[in-house]
């Protein structure tokens, strides 16, 4: 069942979590800093806000729930995420002690879509959600980072009691299509379910602001990893501008808009308002069979594997 008046494009905060001294995306991001992002992406209509525990421990989910009490809670939605990995024990009450704690830091008494965000242990997990979704704390179940035997898997363990998935979330961009390959995002379509896209930029390295002549910030783990790989996605980036050139789009757009037309939502982490304009304008975007194509084959030539460490292949 998916979700109703959902945006084409949902945000993400996993930045707005980054270690203290901005490890990560080599930043460190305050509420003030983020309240202008969530004015305007309110008032554009972007109200979908994916978010969790695992984001700094905590971190994201106290900044988000802090912003968003200025909002009507029926104004937005949330997705949050239960991560195995940080389970603090190993009862039958895990899920839903990490849930009471996700409840608190983002001012509300239900989630929309809550997601097991790494397989672990599916039998395990899965069933742990039952109660917390007839209770009505949840309201939408996701699984996350799942293949699709998993996916099938957890769906039969929750359809024993009448819930079914209404969401898979994995990563998926122009340089990353293993969920497409696996038949997920076919699965998806075929069943109802939405799929959710991260990393549909790969974090920066797709978005037309970083070039061999301007990298990533050296100091952060993605500028470790994409750094060494932007002169072989030069000619994809350089595509994706020319596809933008004749629509008035940037890089990030097309990239984007691409995403949306292979049936999935893109989750795009936004750290400034001025980026919100242009998710408004990559929803509108409409690309070509020739443009798609185009762009798998640059970004097939690019040969660049950008997995995270965190995942199992999908096929």
């Amino acid at each position: 069942m998916t979700l109703t008046n959902q945006p084409k494009i949902a945000l993400g905060t996993w930045a707005w979590g980054d270690t203290p001294d901005g490890q990560v995306f080599g930043n460190h991001l305050t509420a003030a800093d983020l309240k202008p992002v969530v004015a305007d992406a309110m008032a554009a209509g972007l109200t979908l806000w994916d978010t969790a525990y695992a984001y700094g421990s905590g971190a994201s989910e106290d900044k988000l729930g802090e912003l968003l009490q200025d909002y009507p809670r029926d104004s937005y939605q949330l997705s949050t995420k239960f991560t195995p990995q940080m389970a603090a024990g190993d009862s039958d009450h895990e899920v839903a002690d990490m849930l009471a704690g996700s409840l608190k830091r983002l001012h509300t008494d239900y989630i929309d879509i809550y997601w097991i965000h790494n397989p672990g242990d599916v039998e395990k997990w899965t069933p742990q959600l039952i109660p917390l979704v007839k209770s009505g704390q949840i309201k939408r179940v996701g699984v996350s980072n799942h293949n699709l035997a998993q996916i099938k898997r957890a769906n039969e363990i929750l359809g024993a009691a009448g819930i079914q998935i209404s969401a898979v979330q994995n990563h998926f961009s122009l340089l990353y299509r293993s969920s497409e390959e696996a038949g997920i995002i076919d699965y998806c379509r075929e069943h109802d379910m939405t799929f959710f896209a991260y990393m549909v930029l790969e974090q920066g390295l797709l978005s037309g602001r970083y070039s061999v002549d301007n990298p990533l910030p050296a100091d952060s783990m993605r500028g470790q990893i994409y750094n060494q790989v932007l002169p072989q996605v030069s000619a994809l980036t350089a595509g994706l501008k020319e596809i933008g050139a004749r629509q008035n789009a940037s890089v990030a757009e097309v990239a984007t808009a691409y995403a949306i037309a292979k049936s999935t939502t893109p989750i795009i982490g936004v750290t400034k308002a001025k980026y919100i304009p242009s998710e408004a304008k990559a929803m509108g975007l409409t690309l070509s069979a020739a443009e798609i194509s185009q762009l798998e084959d640059l970004a097939a030539a690019a040969n660049v594997d950008t997995k995270g460490s965190w995942e199992a292949p999908m096929a």
